[in-house]
């Protein structure tokens, strides 16, 4: 009986150390477990130039997250220590990068450089035939239309080209010049150099009266003897 009684309060002593172990291990467990958040950063550039590859995509396929580069190759995310990141981009070979499990530090900074990865695809030709041997046949067969009443034959038509060339808006060409040369019509009537009313006028221009003056007193209006 009192070997019993003693087994019992071994077994309950064991129970409630092994209790105490595993309640004091279950927080550094679920430490380790628990990866630790790493901000991203860096620039995707092309081979060894170290210019910026726009629109590149930077993402973690476990995840399913990721983001894309600016205009100067520049990204930054959030990640996790562990996480494989992937980085591709049109023209390029893909590229992986591996944050450490045990990275400690709060940020992540890399250059990433893409090298190229031209891919040359084969001809494409298109027939409407089975064989080039069929589109052949069916070209030299081919029938051509006289020219008189034909499609292009009434787009040069002159009538018709008329009337499109009266109808037709000016293109951005026409509109520039017209613009520019009313701008420099302005400046040179501004600098008293270009047409104006004054100008165009003779009884309204000054030099038009000084010039009449003098012409009345050399007498170039006088009738002359000879004169009917």
């Amino acid at each position: 009986m009192p070997d019993l009684l003693r087994l019992r309060r071994f077994s309950l002593f064991f129970a409630v150390a092994l209790l105490g172990v595993l309640l004091l291990a279950a927080p550094s467990a679920h430490a380790q477990g628990k990866r630790k958040v790493i901000q991203f950063t860096g620039i995707v550039a092309s081979g060894d130039s170290l210019l910026g590859v726009p629109g590149a995509t930077i993402y973690v396929p476990k995840a399913g997250r990721g983001t894309s580069s600016n205009a100067y190759g520049y990204f930054s995310m959030a990640v996790l220590a562990g996480d494989s990141i992937v980085i591709r981009s049109l023209g390029y070979a893909n590229q992986t990068i591996v944050i450490p499990p045990d990275f400690q530090r709060q940020s992540y900074s890399v250059i990433i450089q893409l090298q190229e990865d031209a891919t040359m695809l084969g001809e494409v030709r298109v027939f409407p035939y089975t064989t080039e041997r069929d589109f052949k046949k069916a070209f030299l067969a081919l029938r051509l239309p006289t020219e008189k009443g034909t499609a292009a034959a009434d787009n040069l038509n002159e009538q018709l080209m008329r009337r499109i060339f009266n109808s037709q808006p000016m293109g951005p060409t026409a509109n520039f010049r017209q613009t520019m040369q009313q701008q420099q019509l302005e400046y040179d009537r501004r600098q008293g150099m270009g047409p104006s009313q004054y100008s165009n006028n003779p009884l309204l221009n000054p030099f038009s009266w000084l010039q009449l003056i003098q012409q009345v007193k050399k007498g170039e209006f006088k009738k002359k003897d000879n004169d009917d």
